[in-house]
């Protein structure tokens, strides 16, 4: 039997992460939580997950953007499928996600449905 995939769902309101978890709970995934980007960067290099869903704007030392920069410049994790979550929909914001290496970004309010489409199809 093969191996479950590992998502990790990082932001630092709790409500979301239950409404993520909520519409993944029948997916083959084995789910994963952090509450801000400094506990997420510690995750990823314990359990390296192949998805991330993870939003921009978080308390603590580093913000979604770093996140996704960082994992996407060590080639120990650059294969992790980043989604960024925001609250942030101008161009820029979405342009900027892309520059910091993220396979998707979805704008807040979003459509959990949508989000687990997009990773049901790996269309990213």
């Amino acid at each position: 039997m093969a191996e479950r995939q590992k998502l990790l769902i990082v932001d630092d309101h709790a409500e979301l992460r239950t409404l993520i978890k909520m519409t993944l709970e029948y997916s083959d995934y084995e789910l994963f939580e952090a509450e801000n980007g400094d506990v997420a960067l510690q995750i990823v290099g314990d359990i390296k997950p192949d998805v991330m869903i993870l939003d921009v704007m978080m308390p603590g030392q580093v913000d979604g953007i770093e996140v996704c920069r960082r994992i996407k410049a060590d080639p120990a994790t650059a294969n992790i499928k980043v989604i960024l979550l925001s609250a942030k929909g101008q161009k820029g914001d979405i342009q900027g996600g892309g520059e910091a290496g993220a396979d998707a970004y979805f704008v807040k309010p979003f459509s959990p449905m949508s989000l687990l489409e997009c990773i049901k199809t790996n269309k990213y």
